[in-house]
């Protein structure tokens, strides 16, 4: 073993444990640490013995262990940890060595980190790491941003531990300056929050609606996986519909029905409102878990509220074949609306993002990887430019094919009064985006009408503003013309 390591970590729960363990088989010599020291031993006399990892018992030993330039990894909780961390780190780094954060961290923390470390002569790494146990084990997508300075020290280890696809090619490259990395994982964690939300809803037409039980549905859930569909989400989605408790039932239905979130999902739609950006079907992602997570009240309401009882007379296997179209459109939207969202991240932030390059990143290791990413790495390569990707040839043409099914699949779930908030939303968002003229123009006049906000006219140069007295009774006097 080297008498130094090629990199340290600091957080030794399930993703530090699973990536140093990845990080030792790829030929890298690791030291570790952890806060409770007991976990260090741990893990040495466990799964660790006998591998290439150098145990420490404080910041100093862990510092002292590396080789120059030294490169500490950070996977610990999100938030004052991290803060804590690097005051405890910076006494012991010197100039161009490198600190790395590779958990779910809100990305203005990122950017303000990497201007702090920089500050101190030092490089600085937010990554956004996906793929939870079995990808941090076996290779992650990986999504590091910060001081460009550093990529060129840690890309042989980020790139030989990454998830590989297309004969080779690493899910890793280098994102953007400051919390370009963090951003990207962000809006990475926002999509999944939205594939997630309609594929239950898909589930809950099937069951609710169609009366399919738990193996009909994993077996609907596997020919999906087997055509456009194929993806992690969807296939995880068939294995949960199969299995079964000690008792030979489904398990799936004995799991109550409260989801949990730890904000990844409400940072990207709070950042998307910071940015004025559309990205409805991640929204209502979230808003389902909140509702979700009301269980009490909505035990109470389902005994006092009526609604319309679900009852399915039509054929089900057109509704499978359109519950299919459904995901397909919805999937397409979600992802459309996340990089509309990091466009104007770029804009805002001044990063230099590859699209293109994102989705392959994305392609394996991560969570929501699929394999119509691969689509949209070629829609990026044809036009760097791409504004949306509706606007793309090839995912127009797959949108326009879907909708029919996919309305009719909303149409039936609300008369039936089965809510499928998220595929309804997806679908406003691509006929709003679609109608050359939405009645904002009202809703313009109204606001010029009660606050003297002023409106554009069509039939006179952009940029010029008027204000109508509509009430006779008003002044001449406008409100300030600005956008949020």
């Amino acid at each position: 073993m080297k008498k130094l390591a090629d990199i340290g970590l600091i957080g030794l729960a399930v993703m530090g444990e699973n990536l140093v363990l990845n990080m030792e088989s790829k030929g890298f010599t690791v030291a570790v640490f952890n806060r409770s020291v007991d976990k260090v031993d741990k893990f040495m006399a466990g799964r660790g013995a006998g591998k290439n990892f150098i145990g420490t018992h404080s910041i100093a030993e862990l510092c002292a262990s590396l080789e120059r330039p030294r490169k500490v990894m950070m996977l610990v909780k999100a938030g004052q940890a991290v803060d804590d961390f690097i005051e405890l780190l910076l006494p012991h780094l010197e100039e161009g060595d490198i600190i790395i954060d590779g958990g779910n961290t809100h990305f203005p923390d990122t950017i303000r980190r990497a201007k702090y470390v920089e500050s101190k002569g030092l490089l600085y790494v937010g990554s956004g790491v996906s793929g939870g146990e079995e990808g941090a084990l076996n290779g992650p997508s990986m999504m590091p941003g910060g001081s460009p300075a550093a990529w060129p020290a840690i890309k042989d280890i980020f790139q030989a531990i990454a998830a590989k696809v297309d004969g080779g090619v690493p899910c890793c490259d280098w994102v953007g300056e400051g919390g370009a990395g963090h951003f990207v994982k962000m809006v990475h964690n926002g999509i999944e929050y939205g594939d997630m939300q309609i594929i239950c809803e898909a589930y809950q037409v099937m069951k609710d609606l169609l009366g399919l039980n738990a193996d009909e549905i994993h077996q609907v859930f596997k020919e999906y996986n087997e055509g456009d569909l194929d993806s992690y989400l969807i296939e995880i989605t068939r294995d949960i519909m199969g299995y079964r408790d000690e008792n030979g039932e489904a398990l799936v239905e004995k799991i109550m029905d409260t989801a949990g979130q730890k904000g990844t999902g409400k940072w990207t739609g709070v950042s998307a409102l910071d940015l004025g950006i559309p990205l409805t079907l991640i929204g209502e992602s979230v808003f389902a878990r909140c509702l979700s997570a009301q269980k009490d009240i909505r035990v109470k309401a389902s005994k006092v509220i009526s609604g319309p009882d679900a009852l399915f007379t039509g054929d089900k296997k057109q509704m499978i074949s359109d519950l299919k179209d459904a995901l397909f459109g919805a999937k397409i939207i979600s992802y459309a609306q996340g990089y509309n969202l990091m466009m104007e991240a770029a804009n805002e932030y001044g990063w230099n993002l590859n699209y293109g390059g994102i989705a392959l990143m994305w392609r394996g290791g991560c969570i929501i990887r699929s394999t119509f990413l691969g689509d949209i790495k070629k829609a990026f390569d044809v036009n760097p430019g791409l504004e949306n990707l509706l606007l793309d040839p090839h995912f127009k043409e797959i949108v326009e094919k879907a909708q029919a099914g996919w309305r009719r699949v909303c149409a039936t779930a609300l008369t039936n009064g089965v809510p499928v908030p998220a595929l309804t939303s997806a679908l406003c968002y691509f006929d709003g985006l679609r109608c050359e003229r939405l009645p904002a123009n009202l809703l313009q006049a109204q606001r010029d009408y009660f606050g003297a906000h002023t409106y554009e006219r069509i039939d006179k140069p952009r940029g010029e503003f008027f204000h109508t007295n509509w009430t006779g009774r008003g002044g001449d006097t406008a409100s300030t013309t600005y956008i949020v």
